[in-house]
């Protein structure tokens, strides 16, 4: 049975000194959130909380909000509100998706704003028991009958074992207000179908089925640490080379090994569609493939794995540059990563670039008209004659201006158009 002592045990055992950390609370105003809002207000917790209002449901909307405002305002729990405006537009299909991205971009934003360490969701063990099945009947392997992790990337659940009645109970007991969804009512999607239509019968056939998955989760979690613990050795058998942001391994041994042992290794890697896995293997030399998280690379005999590099949860891409003093300005971190490739000086004329300036990689099309040539060429014929590794194109930064004119390859070559003798120039120094 859920109470107090047992909640704060529970959150103890995801995260020793949990007293000692700061949070921020997801709270919709339904009966799980509420009633963790007020475990966390209870025991004494440093916590913000966040509400996103879709609008979805009209009146029903507004009052959600003001049943998880009012709360805050009378623990004096400080209060982050998203509404939902014209400007997120909302897609014909997958609302489901369009909104976990909304409002985890809104939960992201607020703890790096206000510097707080986890976000917690009031996921409970029938949130598991659901997912559980949905990953069934998708084949997910063991990652996915696993379920929902209580602690990865930053994100807690410490309701994970308890069940949805134990949550109403607790809030009947203790009288927290809550409001019901009445979507949730709703045979619209496959999570309300599963709830309503399978769990109820799994239940009928024997009362204590949730307790014992309860226990048959923790055994799979168990499972799912020692292959885990494999595929990291068999990683390491299968590594050429390796650094901070980029693992190559083999790709013939990759092959020979079976299919799970190959799936669950570019699981590692959050490429987790095995009927791509073949594409993989058979693709030509300098194809690439791409996912949130990193980038493959086929070279050869080696499978090339980098990781995306980041600013804060974005991938970066693009960056705007700062001009002071006429001085162009570059992050230390990527003038060290242009300086791999050698140095540069260069006078860019200040009256034709058309400014903010950033620095951006390559762009399919992309040309320039290089200093000490004839006419122009394309970057990728440039990359090519200066004989570039494939890894090495991956890394190449063009200076380019607000109109997306490439004024220059750095640190190689400069565009002829841009330089300047004159007085009136933006200094470039690598």
């Amino acid at each position: 049975m859920l109470s107090l002592l047992k909640f704060q045990n529970a959150i103890e055992r995801l995260l020793p000194n949990s007293q000692q950390k700061t949070y921020l609370l997801a709270v919709s105003g339904g009966v799980d959130s509420m009633v963790l809002a007020d475990l966390f207000q209870v025991s004494g917790f440093d916590f913000h909380v966040a509400h996103i209002n879709y609008h979805l449901r009209n009146e029903d909307s507004n009052l959600d909000q003001q049943l998880v405002s009012y709360f805050c305002e009378k623990h004096k729990i400080p209060f982050h509100l998203y509404e939902i405006s014209q400007k997120d537009i909302q897609p014909e299909n997958s609302i489901q998706n369009w909104a976990r991205e909304i409002r985890y971009r809104f939960f992201r934003e607020i703890q790096k704003k206000e510097n707080l360490e986890f976000l917690v969701t009031a996921h409970h063990l029938n949130d598991q028991l659901e997912t559980f099945i949905i990953n069934l009947s998708k084949a997910s392997g063991i990652r996915g009958l696993s379920g929902i992790p209580q602690n990865e990337n930053g994100i807690i659940r410490p309701l994970l074992d308890f069940s949805k009645d134990e949550i109403y109970d607790f809030a009947k007991k203790n009288q927290i207000k809550y409001r019901e969804d009445k979507s949730n009512q709703k045979m619209d999607y496959l999570r309300n179908k599963i709830r309503h239509n399978i769990v109820t019968e799994l239940e009928k056939v024997n009362p204590d089925f949730l307790t014992n998955f309860s226990r048959s989760i923790n055994y799979i979690n168990q499972a799912k640490s020692f292959i885990d613990q494999s595929i990291d050795e068999k990683i390491e058998k299968l590594k050429l080379n390796s650094a901070e942001d980029q693992i190559i391994i083999d790709k013939q041994k990759f092959s020979e090994e079976s299919e799970l042992i190959r799936y669950e290794i570019l699981k590692r890697f959050s490429f987790n569609d095995e009927n791509e896995m073949q594409k993989f293997l058979t693709s030509q030399t300098g194809s690439s493939f791409f996912n949130s998280e990193f980038q493959l690379v086929v070279n050869r005999n080696e499978l090339i794995f980098n990781k995306n590099l980041e600013v804060g949860n974005e991938k970066l891409e693009e960056i705007k540059l700062e001009i002071i003093d006429n001085k162009i300005i570059i992050p230390e971190n990527i003038k060290n990563e242009i300086q791999e490739f050698g140095h540069c000086f260069w006078k860019i004329d200040n009256k034709t670039v058309k400014k903010p300036l950033k620095l951006r990689r390559k762009h399919e099309g992309d040309l320039f008209f290089p200093i000490g040539m004839i006419g122009k060429k394309k970057i990728s014929k440039f990359f090519k004659d200066e004989k570039l590794s494939i890894l090495a194109k991956q890394k190449i930064w063009l200076l380019c201006d607000k109109n997306d004119q490439v004024l220059g390859v750095l640190p190689f070559r400069q565009d002829r158009r841009f330089s300047s003798q004159k007085s009136d120039y933006l200094e470039l120094e690598i």
